[in-house]
């Protein structure tokens, strides 16, 4: 049976697997801290190893494997007809060959894809978006990345920036974004985002229970938040409705925008679960067109920790057939 490396580079996490050639079955999955502090040629040397452990497990699994070739899913923008990541933040890449350097250390034929377009592909193929003409994604992690389907086609735009809904402004005078603009989404809403609030609100003097974990509020994360909203810390729940109401406004933006039958938001803030979900719903209500969101159904992704690995080997079957 055909397989294709799967290969997701996250600002916090790289995550491997080889993925059947109907996305059903994905062998060797490994995931790893990504260690971008340590830099570029760190990063690639990591994926490697983990893509020749894939590729020995996956053999062992299934001798029948074939591995055909390797989809990589990076934070943007990117050149994907160069296989170049052009600027990625939170990776602190410029101008980065990535498809290239990984594909020939592998031996193998690589395809370069936005990271946030390979968990809509994955999702789409797959997931919870399987079978939507019209739909948008939002991976929540380090960044807000986002996918766009519409009439049955993935959107690059003319210079594949299309879906970069975490650079979104929600607050003209806000925040400062690590891309440079102020008052991004991703500013408020990201995984490193929720917990800096957090940490603000603490400093401030707010209450709550998460000054049980030490004089060190910088060890708070965002699952440290929504662990403390789950049981009833009033400061965490304050932060986890606070970024549902900021989710809500992307949200109901791009639903005002591209009208689609559904929203499928993906990555760990999602552990939050209907905390997250239920005031996040009730402020696209608010702002969206009725019509809109009589239409839409704005749900959690469907594969938690693999929607990447699956989009871009999807992602390399479509570019080479």
């Amino acid at each position: 049976m055909d397989y294709v490396l799967g290969i997701d580079i996250g600002g916090t996490n790289l995550v491997v697997g080889a993925v059947s050639r109907d996305g059903r079955r994905i062998l060797g999955l490994h995931s790893e801290l990504t260690g971008a502090v340590h830099g570029a040629d760190h990063v690639i040397d990591r994926i490697v190893g983990m893509a020749h452990r894939t590729m020995a497990e996956a053999a062992e699994s299934d001798p029948s494997a074939t591995l055909v070739g390797a989809g990589i899913g990076s934070p943007g923008p990117l050149d994907t007809k160069k296989g170049v990541v052009i600027l990625t933040p939170n990776l602190g890449w410029t101008n980065m060959p990535v498809r290239d350097r990984i594909g020939s250390r592998l031996n193998l034929p690589a395809s370069l894809d936005n990271d946030a377009n390979c968990a809509m592909a994955g999702e789409w193929w797959i997931g919870a978006a399987q079978g939507a003409r019209h739909a948008v994604t939002f991976t929540l992690g380090t960044g807000i990345g986002g996918g766009i389907v519409v009439d049955g086609k993935l959107v690059h735009g003319a210079s594949d920036v299309a879906g970069e809904v975490g650079h979104m402004t929600i607050e003209t005078n806000g925040r400062r974004c690590g891309c440079g603009n102020d008052g991004c989404l991703e500013a408020y809403a990201s995984g490193p985002a929720i917990a800096r609030r957090t940490v603000e609100a603490l400093e401030a003097g707010a209450e709550s229970s998460l000054r049980d974990l030490g004089s060190d509020l910088h060890h708070i994360t965002a699952q440290t938040v929504y662990t403390a909203a789950a049981a009833g810390d009033p400061l965490a729940v304050e932060v986890v409705n606070d970024t549902a109401k900021y989710l809500g406004v992307g949200v109901a933006n791009l639903i005002n925008i591209l009208n689609p039958e559904v929203v499928v938001v993906c990555g760990g803030v999602t552990q939050a679960g209907e905390s997250l979900f239920t005031p996040l719903r009730r402020e696209v209500n608010r702002r969206a067109f009725r019509p809109a969101v009589q239409a839409c159904r704005i749900v959690p992704g469907q594969l938690p920790g693999t929607a990447g690995v699956v989009g871009a080997a999807k992602m390399f079957l479509e570019s080479h057939g």
